[in-house]
């Protein structure tokens, strides 16, 4: 039994509710950073809307952006052995323009 807690002692038990598990769709991600944080906004653009909602935000500090840019590079690379090169199409900008703007 003492060998089983030792097994155990290092593991974090993750729970995932079913919503969270349906996931969330997004063909955008706008990344902005200061100091002490970097800030994901998840969005889903719908061709010729107008607007478009963040569906999602992530706040990560310096460092788990840092562990989170490898470890996706780990996983792009891996996925690439396996399944072959993943195309990277140009794409128009995308206008900046959610909302309404700040005038003086």
């Amino acid at each position: 039994m003492s060998d089983k807690k030792e097994q155990n002692k290092g593991q974090i038990n993750i729970e995932l509710d079913e919503q969270v598990a349906e996931g969330t769709y997004s063909n955008l991600a706008i990344i902005n950073h200061s100091v002490s944080e970097f800030v994901v906004d998840f969005v889903n653009i719908m061709p010729g809307k107008p607007k478009a909602k963040v569906k999602s935000r992530i706040i990560l500090t310096p460092q788990h952006a840092k562990r989170f840019l490898k470890a996706l590079a780990d996983n792009v690379h891996r996925f690439e052995q396996a399944h072959g090169e993943i195309k990277d199409y140009d794409q128009p900008p995308v206008p900046m323009n959610f909302g309404p703007t700040g005038e003086a």
